[in-house]
């Protein structure tokens, strides 16, 4: 079985080696680490990121929903179409946590899978 690095890095207690995550929780690793990281954060990829922590404090409406959406779809296809065909999103704001829910089959085993993401900007 492949394994790839756990995100977030660590070391595993057990092995005291650098942790390690199956493939699939990769993907679901990887989803969080565009999600979560603000384009221009990455130095050797400026263009990595979704910009949905930017939106935790714009003001909720329909229209602020749709692009929101259409942003994290566009993130999503850029950056992981490769590994993923999504088939929904879910993206809702209360005060200040944002809650994401991305629905995707993963195209090596045809295996569909739902990931829910949560951030507060308080901390």
């Amino acid at each position: 079985m492949n394994t790839e690095i756990a995100y977030p890095f660590h070391i595993d207690d057990s092995s005291r080696r650098i942790a390690n995550a199956s493939p699939d929780d990769h993907i679901r690793q990887m989803i969080e680490q565009l999600l979560f990281t603000i384009p221009g954060e990455r130095v050797n990829r400026p263009t990595f990121g979704s910009g949905l922590m930017q939106l935790v404090f714009a003001p909720n409406s329909d229209e602020m929903a749709a692009a929101t959406q259409f942003l994290v779809q566009g993130a999503l296809q850029q950056w992981l179409g490769d590994l993923i065909q999504v088939e929904a999103l879910q993206v809702t704001s209360e005060e200040s946590t944002l809650r994401v829910v991305v629905q995707y089959t993963i195209r090596r085993n045809q295996e569909r899978q739902v990931a829910q993401f949560e951030r507060s900007a308080l901390g």
